[in-house]
């Protein structure tokens, strides 16, 4: 068994792992990479979240933009400006009046 020991601790690797100043920095290396508050490893996974997140919003946002060109190119002619404005925003003419009916879908 001493034998074993002995050669144990004559072995080179076993003097450097076996120094307290390795052991500590070793120690040290991996509490923060994995379990700090501020770790590589937790840092990046919620990096990578919110890249993936901000790329769905961008498709999502270049989506619209494209709706909006294709609407602007559409509302260039009066008639349907005019069209769109009396739907959406319920424009009227000087002399008419515009009478909203909305629908109740709760039946007695």
């Amino acid at each position: 068994m001493k034998k074993l020991l002995g050669n144990i601790k004559s072995n080179k690797y076993f003097k450097i792992f076996a120094n307290v100043y390795v052991i500590v920095s070793i120690a040290f290396i991996i509490w923060m990479l994995f379990f700090d508050t501020n770790s590589w490893y937790f840092s990046h996974s919620e990096s990578d979240k919110e890249i993936i997140k901000l790329r769905e919003q961008q498709d999502h946002l270049k989506r619209e933009i494209e709706k909006d060109k294709a609407l602007i190119k559409q509302l260039q002619d009066s008639a349907t400006l005019e069209k769109f404005a009396r739907e959406k925003y319920y424009y009227k003419k000087n002399n008419e009046e515009i009478y909203l009916i909305e629908f109740d879908s709760i039946t007695k």
